[in-house]
């Protein structure tokens, strides 16, 4: 092992002992590289000659550049085409923690790391599953979630997936997700929350969040080593009252020595930049020191370097151009507002008793999407085929539910996307 990666397993031993526990065998071996090109390179800045950087840059000093791009993206060079840092633009990380804080009012002055720059949510989930998730350790999902977890968690870091039933009595079904908290052998536990859900579209009522963590607290108090992985990706778009609104995090962030809370949040839907691939991840723990937080950010810097290096320059740099706009909060709330429209417009079509009979949707009340179950016998996926074919409707099947994209169907079209389903459902009925 690296001398670097020791010192850093020794910072986060002496800090808090179960973290060191928690992490995976590359996690305790990967660090960020202080010494070598990254060194020499920060020796050299701002020196008259300095020719240790792998960019080419023009005789003024400038970043060598196609004159094509200057018509298109009005900034400054030092914004677009320099390599950004492995953690991310440091005024872009200061300005996401602060919005953290702003949208999760309940954290306080709750200490939590600082955020490290990720190539949007899904390298988040990499970079958690690489840090943390062991071959054969288990993590433990609901059982309605979204496949890019299993090919990153089981075909990338051979952890196992199980699952939990997500819903119960039209809520979140806490008792089955307590019970198999319970069965997973060993010090450590992994599980990965997902609110609001991909595919089913459903945060917990708040009353559930403190169930939740009640039962994430019995596992630590009983000696065990829990990371509770948080997928914030749909953050913010709940549409109905008694939901919870804020990070789960909130209520883990200071829960006990033994659970550890990872953030993955980011920009992608909640501002609705999905090709910018930006987002963040973000570590608390009760009682940690900015010394363990700094140790945590290393280690994830340095697997952010030996994965892709870093982050877009540019898409860093335009939202941060945007974040400070002062017409920004009023452009996310209309689009919200939109969302919201299409969210009641849907349940209003999806509640006709007409459909009764042949579908119902599973519990939702924020997001992108909502699922539907069928009835009489009908098979998920013939009635997607014959919506394709006959209705020219696109819908996804997952396992025994389709899933309904409410976020990408305008507003007049959505009570005939229900209308075709009732007729697809009809149509297979009668055969």
């Amino acid at each position: 092992m690296d001398n670097q990666a020791l010192l850093l397993n020794n910072t986060i031993e002496s800090s808090n002992p179960n973290v060191l526990k928690m992490l995976s065998e590359r996690g305790k071996n990967i660090f960020f590289p202080k010494l070598g090109i990254l060194a020499q390179s920060a020796q050299a800045k701002g020196k008259a000659i300095n020719a240790t950087i792998g960019e080419a840059v023009e005789d003024d000093g400038s970043s060598m550049h196609l004159p094509e791009f200057d018509a298109l993206v009005n900034m400054p060079t030092a914004n677009i085409f320099p390599y950004a840092p492995s953690f991310g633009k440091p005024e872009f990380r200061t300005l996401w923690k602060k919005s953290i804080y702003s949208k999760n009012p309940s954290l306080k002055d709750t200490l939590f790391s600082n955020p490290i720059a990720t190539n949007g949510l899904t390298h988040g989930i990499s970079m958690a599953g690489y840090l943390f998730a062991n071959e054969g350790d288990t993590v433990l999902l609901s059982n309605h979630y979204w496949e890019n977890y299993n090919l990153i968690l089981e075909n990338s870091y051979g952890a196992k997936v199980e699952t939990f039933e997500l819903f119960d009595n039209g809520g979140f079904n806490v008792a089955d997700f307590a019970d198999k908290l319970n069965s997973i052998k060993g010090e450590k536990i992994i599980t990965l929350l997902n609110f609001p859900n991909n595919p089913a579209g459903y945060t917990p009522l708040i009353s559930e969040i403190k169930a939740i963590v009640a039962e994430i607290k019995k596992m630590a108090d009983k000696g065990k080593k829990v990371i509770v992985i948080i997928d914030d990706a749909y953050f913010g778009l709940v549409y109905e009252e008694g939901v919870y609104t804020e990070s789960i995090f909130v209520e883990l962030a200071n829960l006990s020595e033994n659970v550890l809370a990872i953030k993955l949040d980011g920009p992608t839907k909640e501002d609705y930049v999905w090709g910018f691939r930006v987002g963040f991840i973000s570590y608390a723990i009760k009682g940690g020191t900015a010394e363990l937080y700094e140790a945590l950010e290393n280690k994830t810097g340095g697997a952010v370097r030996g994965n892709i290096s870093n982050i877009s320059q540019l898409s860093q740099s335009l939202l941060y151009e945007v974040y400070n706009s002062p017409t920004y909060e009023a452009s996310k709330k209309t689009k919200f507002e939109i969302l919201k429209n299409r969210y009641q417009i849907l349940r209003t079509e999806i509640s006709k008793p007409k459909n009764t009979p042949y579908f119902a949707p599973l519990p939702f009340n924020s997001g992108y999407f909502m699922c539907i179950e069928l009835k009489k016998g009908l098979v998920a996926e013939d009635i997607r085929k014959h919506l394709l074919e006959k209705y020219s409707t696109g819908v996804i099947v997952l396992g025994s539910v389709i899933r309904l994209a409410f976020s990408a169907v305008p507003q007049d079209k959505l009570p005939q996307l229900v209308e075709n389903i009732y007729n697809a459902c009809v149509d297979l009925d009668a055969k």
